[in-house]
């Protein structure tokens, strides 16, 4: 991918965010603006449609079993449990994970999202409120689903919750986190794959319920 098809992409993301800020919602433009460039270079990015279905297909597959597993067991499944309930071997599973890792354009702060007023997707970053106009009913909403991503990280096996946050709050990169755990950068891969996977999985399932 060439970086001014990147740049063009965003571009288009921030034309969008400048036709649609509403000074009413008091939210920084930058921060509206980011979430905006970075969707419009996301959804470019899959409507290429360069990850193979199988990869796609087999991610669908491993949410659908943690899922079914994770509500059968009342825990997190391990490797050897979801690999039986998708009729592979752990190494198949393994193997599937890299792939997965290698293709996935997910981010861990795509995985919740709500929507606007307008029907579009809106992701938490903008629904946090500027500090010079709180809203007391937003900032419970807010909260309320702050402590649901925190109990789903909680709920993770320890290796993969590290994994989380070393690399989204403390800011490692995938080598380094391998360094600080002994194993291989694509075994760091594999478990953060597996643990956005959880997490997703476990997040819709909520959003079922609820």
């Amino acid at each position: 991918m060439e970086e001014a098809d990147l740049i063009s992409y965003g571009l288009v993301g921030l034309i969008s965010a400048i036709e649609r800020f509403d000074l009413s919602r008091d939210i920084k433009f930058e921060t509206y603006a980011i979430m905006r460039i970075k969707g419009a270079i996301i959804d470019e990015l899959r409507s290429l449609d360069w990850v193979p279905r199988s990869v796609r297909a087999r991610a669908r597959e491993v949410e659908r079993a943690n899922a079914k597993l994770e509500h059968q067991l009342q825990r997190a499944p391990t490797d050897k449990e979801i690999a039986d309930e998708m009729g592979i071997t752990v190494d198949e599973l393994n193997e599937s994970l890299l792939a997965i890792s290698h293709s996935s354009i997910v981010a861990l702060d795509e995985l919740w999202t709500v929507s606007d007023s307008s029907g579009d997707q809106v992701s938490l970053m903008d629904t946090i409120e500027d500090h010079g106009a709180p809203d007391p009913a937003a900032a419970l909403d807010l909260g309320d689903l702050k402590d649901r991503i925190a109990d789903a990280i909680a709920q993770l096996p320890e290796r993969e919750k590290l994994v989380i946050a070393l690399y989204y709050y403390e800011s490692l990169t995938l080598r380094e986190i391998g360094e600080v755990l002994g194993v291989t950068e694509s075994r760091v891969s594999q478990m953060h794959t597996k643990a956005v996977l959880r997490l997703r999985s476990r997040m819709q399932a909520e959003s079922f319920d609820d």
